[in-house]
């Protein structure tokens, strides 16, 4: 009996067609909606991490905290391309004592500093502090 119902019928019922086309159409607008944003939101954020790796500076470390090492030494070192505690923990006494050579910096031991750099590289500064005091003139006792 219901399939006599059923192939009696003429066909579906299409008088709220409109309102699934209308739920559809509000569906494909979102999609594009959020495409089109989430789009925009990456470009800035790419934008925004270029100029944001621009703005940093890589500040050199003080290697006047080095016992031994005056403004002037500094200053060798770091035209030498010696910047920061690790590039002076990578170098060796020979090369250093070249560099204080140079520049006409007699009567230096770099051979301590080396020493001190590799533990202020590490941010050990006690171990440098500890270090340094078992020192006299940057020079290992």
């Amino acid at each position: 009996m219901y399939v006599i119902n059923i192939l009696a019928e003429e066909g579906p019922n299409t008088e709220l067609a409109w309102l699934l086309y209308l739920a559809l159409g509000f569906f494909l607008l979102i999609i594009i909606v959020g495409w089109l944003t989430s789009r925009r939101s990456a470009e800035q954020a790419e934008a925004g991490h270029e100029s944001r790796v621009h703005s940093i500076a890589i500040q050199p470390d003080d290697l006047t905290v080095i016992e031994g090492i005056g403004p002037k030494v500094a200053k060798a070192l770091k035209e030498a391309g010696i910047h920061s505690f690790a590039d002076l923990a990578k170098a060796n006494a020979a090369s250093v004592q070249k560099i204080l050579d140079a520049a006409g910096l007699q009567m230096l031991n770099p051979e301590g500093w080396i020493e001190q750099a590799k533990l202020a590289a590490k941010g050990d500064m006690d171990g440098l502090k500890k270090l340094q005091s078992e020192m006299k003139g940057g020079r290992i006792k």
